[in-house]
């Protein structure tokens, strides 16, 4: 099995994920990886979190993980993705890859003989959504019919799978974004095959009734090119605390990191008291393990 989109897990399965991570959280977890498994992290773009979190996950079920920078592989030279990936699986148990190009990813799959986890690419970040969920549920006990609202660029890679993690998962979601701005239209039409989605530019309107209050970087890797043109375009859409006061008293803040301060979070909301944002950050460790222990269950 591979977890290459939000779209290839079903409830039942984000759920199975869930309990993974609770009974780590308890010590009750008697799965195990086969010994001295090996995680490959095949990276085209930067990361803090994904990363560590993964090689952390990895040391801490008895594993290794080996970080490879695809620009001082043979892809910056003209290798094929399934080239790679050939190779690569026969050298590891597991492979996460960030990669710029969804198609590229799924090419590695196709050609792997191991698990495949997409640890981010231009159209989506399911392992992120995972731990946003995941962190939401410890607040807020049961999902059904959470309204969480995403502010900002709303047809992020990191909103298309939160969208349908959360529908899967019986949430609500409401997208907060400029007039005219849209989000991605397959993601949308397909996280409303499974719950109730909403668009609007309108703060006020977005944020009635709200339990969850989610932005993420206006400027996206990739678009620093037209980083101040972004910053015009959201700049009404920052999450301050005027924003929070809109949404229900006890709604959390969250922010899959790096915020920019200033930019799409004011500073007094995510140092703030209703900011979850270093909860959300600690729970993409213990994700990746229940995301490792699953995938060896499955195998």
């Amino acid at each position: 099995m591979n977890i290459l989109s939000s779209n290839d897990l079903s409830k039942d399965q984000i759920n199975k994920i869930f309990e993974i991570a609770d009974n780590l959280k308890e010590n009750k977890e008697e799965t195990a990886i086969k010994e001295n498994s090996i995680l490959s992290l095949l990276f085209e773009k930067p990361s803090t979190r994904t990363r560590l979190s993964f090689e952390a996950a990895m040391a801490q079920l008895g594993g290794k993980s080996v970080y490879i920078d695809a620009q001082t592989t043979h892809l910056s030279r003209g290798e094929s993705v399934g080239d790679t990936s050939r190779v690569l699986s026969s050298y590891s148990d597991f492979i996460a890859a960030r990669m710029y190009s969804q198609d590229d990813l799924i090419e590695l799959a196709e050609c792997s003989s191991v698990p495949v986890i997409n640890a981010l690419t231009d159209l989506e970040h399911p392992t992120q959504a995972l731990v946003d969920m995941y962190t939401i549920k410890a607040h807020k006990k049961n999902l059904h019919n959470i309204r969480i609202a995403f502010v900002g660029d709303i047809a992020s890679n990191t909103a298309n799978s939160l969208m349908i993690t959360a529908s899967k998962l019986s949430a609500n979601m409401v997208l907060i974004g400029p007039n005219g701005y849209l989000p991605n239209s397959t993601y949308f039409n397909k996280a409303r095959e499974y719950g109730n989605v909403e668009v609007t530019a309108s703060i006020e309107d977005g944020m009635d009734n709200v339990d969850v209050i989610y932005t993420d970087t206006f400027v996206s890797m990739g678009q620093e090119k037209i980083a101040e043109e972004r910053r015009k375009l959201f700049a009404g859409y920052q999450v301050d605390q005027h924003m929070v006061d809109m949404a229900n008293s006890d709604a959390i803040v969250m922010h899959c990191l790096p915020a920019h301060r200033g930019e799409e979070i004011s500073a007094d909301v995510i140092d703030g008291p209703k900011s979850v944002v270093w909860e959300q950050a600690k729970n993409k460790m213990l994700i990746a393990k229940a995301i490792l222990l699953y995938l060896s269950i499955d195998r």
